[in-house]
């Protein structure tokens, strides 16, 4: 579409989702442009009543004090409190005193140490009637009831705890506590009308919270000191019953425990008597093995001789001997060989190996003796051991039947001793530890605020104007989604999915320049360009066809299908031989709009062979165009419009004229326009610009291609060059400037309809 409303002479490409979605975007641009007006003045109303309301509220001052948070590190004495220790995080710690600080509890003793509940900013009943200027003027447009109570008729009714939990309650709205990231510093700020509470609020909130802390430490230690002794005493007590009921068992049973008998000695004896007893055993066997190796060497029942015995030739006297009997026969031996047998020195030798031998003798038979009283002492001595084990045995036995009464009552003094000595060692420890520290303090104390914090009054009024804007755009977007017109040639192809051949502008009929004869009286404006424009689409897209029939239509009346079809046949015959033939027989205007003689006979006369074609066509003064009028309505003019004999009526007519413009009645109300769509080359569908629906037109457009008719494209007629100009930058008036301006004319868009005034013989 070029800019002065002339249509691209082939069909647009098929668009694709990117485009859409642009169309869409100018779409919404377009109608946030075209409510510009009103959404400026909707902000600008917004920002003076959020102007006037911030400049009436009242001043807020804030007060803000510094506490470090410093966790008391308690000793862990226990593996459960070490990991009670260890549960929570340092984060979690400060977020709970933050919460703790934030408390009701904590709020009320602040109202109360300050006594807020009778001071004039809080007290409802000191509180000054006016509300400031702003209120005071809303006050005026309140309508005055009596009946109404006052606002000190009402406080006075209320309650001491009402007024109580009003203040407790404003307090607490005021008060914000803010962490400092990364540090054990917390901000505690409260806001206010009265400067002298910004500083004073945060500073007691903050000292009512260490102290509070260190009474609820102060009096758990109290109340756990109390209990560990209770419990102390009454353990004590416990532990000597206990040991009492164990002493009288002992002494009933007889049992000793210092120096004496008890059950753990009688069994430790029991065990060292069966280990000896094991021991005798063993010693007792083996003298038996040797008493019986010796007494069968004495009596020669073995190989073995006495001397030849392991046992006796340990004997270290025998051993000695035996070597004095050796040095003996050695002596002898070298005497018989020197001096014969009755020599006295053979003699005296002799006299000493006999004694050698004697000796020898008589300390075997010593060392068997010997061996033979071991044998009989072993035997006593386990025989003695397996009597003390019998009888140990019996004792074990006795004792056995007071094990279990005696371990229950030694393990229940031992148990209660235990527990009496643990609560005594905490007690010492919680008395040792009764000092307490602070959780907390404060590191800048709150000062008074030397101007208000609040409120941000341009804060505020940005807001209010920015949410007005929001709102202002909204409701544009929401108005033109509701709008169901085509404004424009692009809303017209994207819409309703058809070329656009032509854009008209909307024109004012005058007597002297009827709208329907623009294009003869007027060739110098828009409308008659965009005329022309149509008629060389029309025989652009109909190049191979030596005639040409065009039928114009559009989806209601009132949409100007007859005018752009007069205009039509009017710029067709500047160049051929045409002919207007006015098809809407029920609401006929062509004859009316060009000033033809009423009642003359017409189509339908020709149709049915009555009358000539001569006497039906009739030309148009001072033009090349011939009308053919509808004629005399029949009954059904469906039924003629079917017939062959119009089918060969309408060859007839190509036959004598180039181009044949047909008036057709609209596609919504009857069907005639799809039945003459059959004779036509090209099909032009007029849609009224901002009044027809799109749904509508889109449904008769639907219908006209459902018989097949050759719809070429729909042109957008009554369009409103100076609100298009208003309201959309694309369609500005530099196409109707370039025009005039051309033909030596200076005026604007708005100025066209004015010049039609003129008489005729000024406006060429």
């Amino acid at each position: 579409m070029n800019a002065i409303g002339q249509p691209d002479l082939f069909l647009p490409p098929p668009k694709a989702d990117g485009q859409t979605q642009a169309h869409e975007l100018v779409r919404y641009w377009r109608a946030i442009n075209r409510h510009r007006l009103g959404i400026a003045l909707l902000v600008i109303a917004v920002g003076v009543l959020a102007s006037i309301y911030s400049f009436s509220l009242q001043p807020i001052y804030r007060g803000t004090a510094t506490v470090l948070l410093d966790p008391v590190r308690k000793k862990s004495v226990t593996n459960e409190e070490i990991l009670d220790s260890m549960a929570g995080t340092p984060r979690d710690y400060y977020l709970t005193q933050i919460e703790i600080m934030k408390s009701r509890d904590y709020a009320e003793r602040l109202v109360r140490v300050l006594n807020l509940t009778r001071h004039p900013a809080y007290d409802p009943r000191q509180q000054r009637t006016e509300k400031g200027w702003f209120g005071s003027l809303m006050e005026r447009f309140k309508p005055s009831a009596k009946s109404e109570p006052q606002p000190e008729a009402a406080s006075s009714t209320a309650s001491e705890d009402d007024i109580r939990d009003g203040v407790v309650s404003a307090v607490m709205g005021g008060i914000s506590i803010t962490p400092s990231r990364n540090t054990q510093l917390v901000k505690v700020s409260f806001d206010t009308s009265d400067p002298v509470l910004a500083e004073r609020v945060p500073n007691a909130l903050a000292m009512i919270y260490i102290v509070a802390d260190l009474e609820a430490r102060s009096g758990g230690a109290r109340q756990s000191m109390h209990f560990l002794s209770e419990q102390a005493e009454k353990l004590k007590t416990q532990l000597a019953d206990s040991e009492r009921e164990l002493q009288q068992f002992r002494e009933s049973q007889k049992i000793v425990v210092t120096k004496g008998m008890t059950l753990s000695e009688a069994t430790r004896r029991l065990e060292s008597l069966t280990t000896a007893l094991e021991e005798a055993r063993r010693k007792r066997s083996d003298a038996e093995l040797l008493y019986k190796q010796v007494t069968a060497a004495a009596r020669g029942q073995s190989g073995d001789t006495l001397e030849s015995l392991p046992a006796l030739q340990k004997d270290p006297v025998l051993q000695r001997l035996k070597e004095t009997e050796a040095e003996a026969e050695r002596k002898a031996s070298e005497a018989s060989k020197r001096y014969g047998p009755e020599h006295p020195k053979i003699v005296s030798v002799q006299s000493d190996l006999k004694i050698a031998r004697d000796a020898v003798r008589r300390q075997i038979a010593t060392v068997a003796e010997s061996v033979a009283k071991e044998f009989e002492i072993a035997k006593a001595n386990e025989a003695a051991i397996s009597q003390q084990q019998a009888r140990a045995t019996v004792e074990a036995q006795v004792f056995n039947r007071t094990e279990f009464p005696l371990s229950r009552l030694e393990r229940n003094v031992e148990s209660n001793r235990r527990l009496y000595e643990a609560f005594v060692q905490r007690a010492n420890e919680t008395r040792i530890g009764d000092i307490q520290q602070p959780i907390a303090r404060i590191v800048d104390l709150a000062r008074t605020p030397g101007a208000p914090s609040g409120p941000d009054k341009r804060r505020i009024v940005m807001l209010a104007m920015f949410g007005a804007l929001f709102a202002g755009v909204a409701i544009a977007l929401f108005l033109t989604l509701l709008d169901k017109g085509i404004k424009t040639g692009l809303d017209l192809e994207s819409r309703l999915e058809v070329k656009a051949v032509g854009v008209l502008p909307r024109m004012k009929s005058t007597p002297d320049a009827p709208l329907d004869r623009m294009v003869v009286d007027d060739n110098s404006n828009t409308f008659s360009e965009g005329i022309r424009t149509i008629r060389s689409d029309v025989q652009l897209s109909t190049l191979d066809s030596p005639h040409k029939t065009v039928l114009v239509t559009s989806s209601i009346p009132g949409e100007g299908k007859t005018t752009v079809a007069c205009n039509l046949a009017f710029a067709f015959a500047q160049v051929k031989k045409t002919l207007l033939i006015e098809a809407d027989m029920r609401r006929p205007k062509v004859a009316r709009a060009l000033k033809l003689e009423q009642h003359h006979p017409g189509l339908s006369e020709f149709v049915s062979g009555d009358i000539g074609i001569e006497q039906c066509v009739h030309p148009v003064d001072g033009t090349g165009l011939y009308v053919l009028q509808s004629g005399k309505v029949p009954l059904n003019p469906l039924e003629m419009l079917s017939s062959h004999r119009f089918a060969d009526a309408m060859e007839s007519l190509k036959a004598m004229f180039e181009v044949i413009v047909i008036d057709s009645p609209p596609v919504e109300l009857v069907s005639d326009s799809m039945v003459l769509s059959r004779f036509a080359n090209a099909v032009l569908f007029v849609v009224k610009a901002d009044h027809t629906p799109y749904p509508l037109a889109r449904n008769s457009l639907i219908r006209l291609r459902r018989v097949g008719a050759p719809v070429l494209g729909a042109v957008l007629n009554y369009f409103d060059v100076e609100k298009a100009h208003r309201y959309y930058g694309d369609y500005s008036s530099f196409g109707t400037e370039y025009y005039y301006r051309n033909y030596g004319y200076q005026s604007r868009p708005g100025e066209a309809n004015a010049r039609l005034k003129l008489p005729a013989s000024e406006r060429t």
